[in-house]
């Protein structure tokens, strides 16, 4: 069949529908032709547009990741874990952010705050210099707690928290730590609250939290307790209980910097856990406790 080259011819082979185009001349004036498919055309143009869309998609999440290397550098961290002179010790929450509330326990705030101010006055006593990153019920916000531990040459930072999960049976101590250089005094921190009888071990994990990214001293963050827990929220609401909780994270900082044996704090309890009620002062109208929550 005689056609002119510049035209496309349409061939129907069994009921599938083909176009020759001509896509140049060949030796001696012939044309050479392609076979093309209406819905090979189509899939071929498909993947054509998903092909350009996923470079851009691509090139986009590169730029992205390039950009955020560049402004999101690591932190360089001084190990300063056997030579450190100040503690900033931080309570977290506070003001208008409560951590966590629950029935069975104080607000996270107000215990971690207890906690936190008991750690200082013990460290204090230890002969270290100790900086608070808040010393009552005020909003501190993350960025400015990273400044106020970075400000303190030659320091550690130590967070005092309680925790909380929608599973009522959890319960138990953590600490976390970021930095390589922090995870020895992290150790020793969870090593000393095991000490206290019915602790539960929930280890020591690394983790991303600003205040840990951010410091360029050693810092770790404490969790003690699950305030969502019968057995932990109740025991948050003894006094004696928070001392020995701030007594054995003073221990370990002491330890960390000067070596086993030398901490002279309060005197240990034969009798271990204090016993306690499990009614919560925060529910009963008319009474208090030593944490000034009615």
């Amino acid at each position: 069949m005689w056609v002119h080259k510049k035209q496309a011819v349409s061939v129907k082979i069994n009921t599938v529908q083909f176009r020759l185009q001509p896509v140049c001349r060949g030796p001696g004036g012939s044309s050479l032709w392609t076979v093309r498919n209406a819905v090979a055309d189509k899939l071929l143009l498909f993947i054509t547009k998903m092909s350009r869309r996923f470079l851009r998609i691509l090139s986009a999440g590169l730029l992205t990741a390039l950009v955020g290397c560049a402004t999101e550098r690591e932190t360089l961290v001084n190990n300063t874990s056997h030579t450190f002179r100040t503690v900033v010790v931080d309570a977290g929450h506070g003001g208008k952010d409560s951590g966590a509330v629950r029935r069975y326990g104080p607000p996270e705030k107000v215990v971690a705050l207890d906690v936190a101010k008991r750690v200082d006055q013990k460290l204090r006593e230890s002969q270290l210099e100790t900086v608070m990153t808040r010393s009552t019920d005020v909003f501190i916000p993350l960025d400015q707690r990273v400044a106020i531990e970075n400000s303190q040459k030659n320091s550690v930072f130590v967070s005092i928290h309680f925790n909380d999960s929608r599973r009522r049976g959890v319960h138990g101590f953590e600490t976390y730590y970021h930095s390589p250089a922090a995870y020895a005094l992290a150790q020793r921190i969870q090593n000393k609250l095991l000490d206290l009888p019915g602790a539960v071990n929930r280890g020591v994990h690394p983790a991303n939290y600003r205040v840990l990214r951010k410091a360029t001293y050693p810092a770790v963050l404490v969790e003690c307790g699950y305030l969502s827990n019968r057995g932990d929220g109740s025991s948050a609401w003894s006094e004696a209980y928070r001392d020995q909780l701030a007594d054995k994270i003073a221990e370990a900082i002491i330890e960390e910097r000067f070596g086993t044996g030398v901490y002279q704090g309060a005197s240990r309890t034969a009798s271990g856990r204090p016993a306690v009620s499990t009614t919560s002062p925060w529910s009963s109208p008319g009474s208090s406790s030593s944490l000034g929550v009615h």
